[in-house]
């Protein structure tokens, strides 16, 4: 199942209606960075990234990009009004002291008991962890945006993670272009499918069991 544009950034505009006005929120590199541009104009949050900025605005429009300006994965990013620079220090000390209140990643695997699996795959080369290890204990909130299944089809939403821990029991919500599940302390609850989408299509893509909310919404 490919990860096409148009799939990624319905995934970040799903992911942007937990953002709630005065957030500090830390994006991962890949989708989560998607999420400032579909941020509605009357929620007012501080975009925290670990090379030392607080007040990430959306992307730049192409050519008005600033060298010096880039988020936590490279790419370009515009600013707020407000914002600051710091250096990677100050930026990991407000993670470690628990100043973020939410954190939006990606992931390798993600198990049924919310443990996440995010920065190796045995065998090949990575830059390594980054802030995900620390976002994950110390963010308030822990989102999980990613594709339902690896390019081979394989679900990513498991048991129990075959891959290397990032951290365990982390996460609270996990958002792919299928559904969206509550980890639960029990078990994951599946609160969201999205067209065309159905349940049978999630339990078919999904390598654990899972309780189906008695408020299922189905877009």
């Amino acid at each position: 199942m490919g990860m096409g544009t148009d799939i990624r950034n319905r995934i970040a505009k799903r992911a942007a209606k937990e953002i709630k006005n005065g957030m500090v929120v830390n994006l991962g590199i890949g989708i989560p960075s998607l999420i400032p541009d579909h941020l509605p104009d009357d929620i007012h949050v501080m975009f925290h990234a670990e090379n030392g900025i607080v007040g990430m605005g959306p992307s730049p429009q192409k050519g008005l990009e600033d060298e010096n300006l880039c988020n936590a994965g490279g790419f370009p990013v515009s600013i707020i009004p407000g914002a600051s620079y710091c250096d990677s220090a100050v930026a990991f000390g407000m993670i470690r002291k628990g100043r973020i209140d939410m954190t939006v990643l990606g992931a390798l695997q993600v198990s049924s008991q919310g443990d996440l699996s995010n920065w190796i795959v045995p065998g090949k080369k990575v830059p390594g962890m980054g802030g995900a290890m620390d976002l994950a204990q110390k963010a308030k909130k822990v989102i999980v945006v990613m594709n339902h299944t690896d390019k081979n089809g394989q679900p990513k939403i498991v048991e129990t993670c075959t891959l290397p821990l990032t951290s365990r029991q982390c996460i609270d919500l996990i958002i792919t272009e299928m559904a969206v599940f509550q980890v639960e302390k029990e078990h994951l609850l599946l609160t969201e499918v999205f067209s065309p989408f159905t349940i049978d299509d999630v339990r078919r893509h999904t390598g654990c069991l899972f309780k189906i909310s008695e408020q299922l919404i189905q877009f």
